[in-house]
């Protein structure tokens, strides 16, 4: 596939016929339509990206988590002219808000969201984490099965469910069998016009606690609520999804599934790396920066 001439890409329909300000849902939404757009002309740049993300998991099973936001932020640094990204940091994570790793800010618009960075297997996804136990104890008091239209309607519009508007989830997906990844992102406007129904589901082979599940009127799975109690880890209640089993209510945004290979270069600078002074980290990043040059005159950037 050709590179883009980004100076034309930045007057595409895709900047600016929108309003002069946003909703942060609204922003995060035209966020991830550039993002596609951008990732559609220069594919190898994501490629890159995500081939060095998922070699972290050579290092640790966790590592490629951390690394991933702090990669995707500079990656929207370096490659999205029209916006900013600011890695939050996990030391803050107690006076957040909302769930987030990343804070953007469309640098056109001046609106500023947060993005939550999920880098899971092609499974099951947290969308969100019931920190404050809301969500459960909210459909139980509604009963086992949920159907009518008005009640499911009664129920999102609940403070308990803010969750569905206010997360900006961007799920880093693989496939660790078969060395393919996919940026998909979850629709929540469209999953909450299709729930049908909402069944409570007791525990099961794996499940040792029971969850609501969410159905649309072709009894397809939408995503669920799972239940943290005190024998559960709390970080595993909230909202939740299934990459494989609720595909159609997301989007992708790397349009399908992209080839990675491990970069096992990269295994070894993060070895000498954590050996060297600042002074060769210093002559190291300057190297990458000419590299990261590189690829923008490849891509056809400016």
């Amino acid at each position: 596939m050709g590179g883009c001439n980004f100076q034309l890409l930045k007057r595409t329909s895709l900047r600016y016929d929108a309003p002069a300000i946003m909703d942060k849902k609204a922003a995060y939404k035209d966020f991830t339509a550039r993002l596609k757009l951008l990732i559609s002309k220069n594919p190898h740049l994501i490629t890159v990206t995500l081939s060095n993300i998922f070699t972290a998991r050579l290092i640790g099973n966790k590592t490629h988590g951390d690394l991933a936001e702090i990669a995707i932020a500079e990656f929207v640094n370096q490659f999205m002219y029209d916006f900013k990204s600011v890695h939050v940091g996990k030391d803050l994570y107690r006076a957040k808000q909302h769930e987030e790793d990343i804070q953007i800010t469309n640098e056109i618009t001046k609106d500023e969201f947060p993005v939550s960075l999920k880098a899971y297997g092609d499974g099951p996804l947290q969308l969100s984490t019931d920190k404050n136990f809301q969500m459960f104890p909210k459909l139980k008091k509604a009963g086992k099965l949920i159907e009518s239209k008005r009640d499911i309607q009664q129920l999102l519009k609940d403070p308990a469910f803010s969750e569905f508007d206010n997360i900006n989830v961007l799920p880093l997906i693989y496939d660790e069998k078969k060395k393919r990844c996919n940026i998909l992102v979850f629709d929540y406007d469209r999953a909450k016009s299709r729930i049908a129904h909402i069944v409570l589901e007791k525990d099961g082979k794996r499940r040792k606690h029971p969850v609501y599940r969410f159905y649309d009127d072709t009894g397809g799975y939408i995503c669920e609520v799972r239940y943290g109690s005190a024998t559960a880890n709390a970080l595993q209640r909230g909202l939740w999804t299934h990459t494989k089993n609720g595909l159609k209510y997301f989007d992708s945004v790397t349009n399908g599934w992209i080839d990675y290979s491990h970069n096992l270069v990269l295994v070894k600078v993060f070895s000498h790396a954590l050996l060297a002074t600042a002074k060769g980290h210093e002559a190291a990043l300057a190297k990458l920066k000419e590299d990261i040059e590189e690829q923008k005159q490849r891509s056809t950037l400016k």
